[in-house]
């Protein structure tokens, strides 16, 4: 029986050690980014084949050179996890220092929510979108189905920009304040959207704000994470080249301490505030146990944080999160100082990603053409 225990920890602490080193290889691939997402998932694993490995080693008395060996690497993996998951806990000093009390205060209440386009319980989003009562409303893989369905919001919100789509990319944005000069953009593949446009705040100001959503990297949709890193990098240069206060925000189909994000974060110079507070998993809805960041908000350091929150299920796998920002102009210069300056490697490491992504976008856009063309076919 202890031996039997001995070697599920065994596996256990090698799946670790193996997706740890598997996770390093510098390969766009789906199958070796795949394991950027659960490192929540992988430490506790680690942490608990260590636990075991240990125990039976006591037990038994007895240690071979592999114990050693595997204990050390085992180690090594859960120190590399937790240096990556650990900056979106209490254990990190926060990136965005909280909002103070200040008369007439300028915030900004914003709610983000993947939706998935079949799922049909449209009145849990209007539920929470009257009950919280954000100033924007940014919703993912809306149709017209949901467009439909979100009509009754119309009132509350004048300025509105509606892109429905039923390839999973549909997005649907919603405001109380002015949006000037709005823009729809397909940066790198011809049927995914984002949309860009400045924002007049309550006091006058004018930013920008970009709502994403990125296609995957996954077997089903795109086979590396190219398109996905370049189109986040692309537009974290943008903002950063046009000295831009900005917001961007959306499900990015990424995690917030992945290779790509942590570059986007220091080429845009805008900041994560759940660095130093905690995670905000938002899917899957289904499996607890199985939950990860996938939908974000980043600002410029001119803001400081109301409130950020994760919202009850509306029936979708993502859970809706809405992100409260206060704008303080004063705090600009304390909080540059928390974000993370881009080298010289990652303006040329961005460069080279932005290109791979145009031809990538190029190839993915054909092909979805002639699926498309296909289909038109079979139904005449």
């Amino acid at each position: 029986m202890l031996e039997t225990l001995y070697l599920i920890f065994q596996i256990l602490g090698g799946i670790v050690v193996f997706a740890s080193i598997w996770g390093l290889l510098p390969l766009d691939n789906w199958w070796v980014r795949v394991v950027d997402f659960p490192r929540i998932q992988i430490l506790v694993m680690g942490l608990f084949s260590l636990l075991g490995i240990l125990v039976v080693l006591v037990m038994r008395s007895e240690w071979q050179a592999w114990d050693i060996i595997l204990v050390m690497l085992l180690m090594l993996a859960i120190g590399y996890q937790l240096r990556m998951v650990a900056p979106y806990t209490r254990l990190w000093k926060q990136e965005v220092r909280e909002a103070k009390p200040i008369p007439n205060a300028v915030q900004v209440k914003l709610m983000v929510s993947n939706v998935l386009t079949p799922n049909n319980n449209t009145r849990a989003l209007i539920n929470l979108v009257q009950q919280k009562n954000p100033d924007i409303v940014i919703t993912l893989e809306s149709d017209q189905k949901w467009e439909d369905a979100l009509s009754v919001i119309d009132a509350d919100y004048p300025y509105r920009v509606k892109v429905p789509l039923d390839n999973l990319y549909g997005m649907h944005l919603y405001s109380k304040l002015e949006l000037i000069n709005p823009e729809v953009k397909y940066l790198l593949i011809d049927d995914i959207p984002s949309i860009h446009t400045q924002l007049r705040l309550s006091n006058g100001e004018v930013i920008w704000l970009y709502c994403l959503h990125p296609m995957p990297p996954s077997p089903t949709e795109a086979d590396k994470s190219t398109t996905r890193d370049a189109e986040l990098l692309m537009v974290g240069r943008h903002i950063n080249e046009n000295n831009q206060t900005a917001i961007l925000a959306g499900d990015l189909n990424d995690v917030a301490w992945s290779k790509t994000t942590l570059m986007f974060q220091r080429i845009s110079g805008l900041l994560d505030p759940r660095i130093g507070r905690f995670f905000i998993n938002t899917f899957h809805v289904d499996y607890p146990f199985l939950r990860w960041a996938l939908d974000h908000i980043f600002h410029s350091p001119c803001f400081t944080l109301v409130d950020i929150e994760r919202l009850p299920s509306i029936g979708s796998d993502h859970f809706p999160v809405m992100t409260t920002l206060q704008y303080e102009k004063c705090a600009t210069s304390e909080q540059e100082r928390n974000a993370t300056q881009a080298t010289s490697k990652d303006k040329q490491e961005t460069q080279i990603k932005i290109e791979e992504g145009k031809k990538e976008g190029e190839r993915l856009s054909k092909e979805h053409t002639v699926e498309q063309n296909v289909s038109q076919q079979e139904a005449i």
